[in-house]
This record gives C-alpha cells, structure tokens and sequence, in this order.
C-alpha cells in the first residue's frame, strides 16, 4: 500500500481529484495518510477533513527563520511515514533537505507541458496569462519527480489541451485542470503504486502505456 503525504496551499482540487481517485478505485493500491498545508485557511483542509484524513498546517509564519520551517516540514513528512509526496497546488519551495529525504519520491502537478511556461516565477495564473501572451495553441500539465531545480525533475506523464480563441486566463486554467490535470496525477500515483515508473539516467520511464 503507498502511503502519501499531500501538500497543498489553496482550494485543493486536485486533492480532491486523488480522494475521488482512490474512492472510485481508479488509483489503486494507495491510501492518503497527512495533507499538509502552509496555509491555514486552505479550503484543501476542509476537503481532507470532510474525507476524515488527517491535516496539518506547518506553516513559514510559525517559526522563526526558514531553516526551521524547513525542518519543521521535513519531520512532518517523516512522522507521516509517506512513501510519496505529492505536490497538488503547494506554493512553497520544497528545500533541499526534503528532497534529499524522499529521492524520486516527490511528485509535482505543474499547469503545462514543461519545459515550457515552467520555473522560477511560473505558477497558478501566471502560466496560463504566459501562455496565452505568447499565443501558443496547445498548452497542457505535466507530472514529474521533484529533484533540487524548479520544474526541472523527471518528466512522469504529460497531457495536451487546446488552447481556444478568446479564452481568458481562468477559463484556460479551468480547461487545464479538467482536461489533464484531474486524470494524470491520479495516473502517475496509481502507476508509482503498482510499481509502472522507474528512473534511469536521469529519466523516467513508465512501464505500462497511459490509459
């Protein structure tokens, strides 16, 4: 049984997305043991809550510099026991010493198809504004391990959504989450469960074709 950690910052629907996921059996072999957020007010909390999950806030403003936040968040991981961390809407850095602790481990949702519209300064809005500023006419997400970089780890799964004319910023980023973001992070965690993904130098590869 994989046994997750989920970090979230905000409204958390793709939390909700691996709660329905494993509800409805569509991720096996997989049970969510901490939801973690940095933020308090997170609505992600209530959904862990309404599931009977266990949250926690650790959160910047309860300690006093970033290195104990850091190893505040890193003990919290490890008290969890989590084989997999998952990264569905946190807008922190993970910092090296988590990294470290969970080696290819760490899987991040990211709202396109890295490497474009991806790094430092790249999240929520901002990618789908980028996106449509440049005038791209397919945008997508991406699932991949986290390693020390931003955006720069193992690419798992990847999935391509139209752009269309007169889209806005919100209602791009609505089409992204609906259309592959809520069907490839449950993919990727249900492939990780059942032992479908390796990384071989410096990539990973998936041993069962996307469904």
């Amino acid at each position: 049984m994989l046994k997750l950690a989920v970090l979230v910052s905000g409204g958390g629907t793709n939390l909700q997305a691996i709660i329905d996921g494993i509800g409805s059996g569509t991720i096996t072999n997989t049970q969510i043991e901490v939801v973690i957020s940095n933020n308090r007010n997170a609505f992600a909390l209530e959904r862990a809550k309404k599931a009977g999950i266990k949250s926690l806030c650790v959160s910047p403003k309860d300690y006093e510099n970033r290195e104990a936040f850091h190893q505040g968040l890193l003990k919290a991981l490890l008290d969890s026991k989590a084989d997999l961390v998952v990264l569905a809407g946190y807008l922190v850095a993970i910092p090296p010493c988590v990294v470290e602790a969970f080696p290819n481990r760490i899987v991040n949702i990211h709202p396109s198809l890295i490497p474009s519209f991806c790094g430092v300064g790249y999240y929520g809005l901002k990618v789908h504004e980028s996106a449509l500023k440049r005038g791209v006419k397919v945008t997508g997400a991406t699932v991949h391990f986290v390693d020390t970089g931003t955006d720069t780890g193992p690419i798992i799964l990847q999935k391509a959504v139209e752009v269309h004319e007169g889209d806005t910023p919100e209602v791009l980023q609505r089409r992204v989450m609906e259309e592959a973001e809520w069907k490839i992070l449950p993919r990727a965690i249900d492939l990780i469960a059942n032992g479908k993904v390796t990384v071989e130098q410096g990539r990973a590869v998936v041993l069962e074709k996307e469904r």
